[in-house]
């Protein structure tokens, strides 16, 4: 049994801010955990733009705090997503996320990330594996 507080990652390599530096994000449940999926808390911070394409990974994000603006770039359909709104990228799908507030949500991924990801040039994260254990 794994008992991890959002506390006990502040400040370790687990708390993890974007290089463009849009978002902050602590890995609650990673890769390394062998669990299937990861978890996170992530803040996208007021008045910037996250644009992302999870090629390698579905997502689900359940907003807890703020408000965001999400464009499907698929369908070009815009979405106001505040407190209690989930949305899942069942299809891949590119995406722009434009908080007018800070927006803290809590994501879960499948893969699970490593916690080393950044988005790329195309807002992707890579396929990111952790080594098997050895016995």
């Amino acid at each position: 049994m794994i008992v991890r507080s959002l506390a006990d990652i502040e400040g370790t390599d687990r708390d993890v801010r974007s290089e463009s530096g849009t978002w902050r994000s602590k890995r609650i449940v990673l890769a390394k955990e062998r669990v299937g999926f990861s978890m996170h808390e992530t803040v996208l911070y007021a008045g910037t733009e996250t644009n992302m394409w999870y090629a390698n990974h579905y997502e689900a994000v359940l907003c807890v705090e703020g408000e965001a603006e999400l464009t499907d770039h698929e369908t070009g359909q815009t979405h106001l997503i505040t407190p209690g709104t989930l949305y899942l990228l069942d299809g891949h799908e590119r995406h722009t996320l434009r908080p007018k507030t800070d927006f803290r949500c809590v994501c879960v991924f499948n893969p699970p990330v490593t916690g080393r990801e950044d988005h790329d040039e195309n807002g992707v994260y890579p396929l990111l594996t952790e080594p098997e254990p050895t016995a």
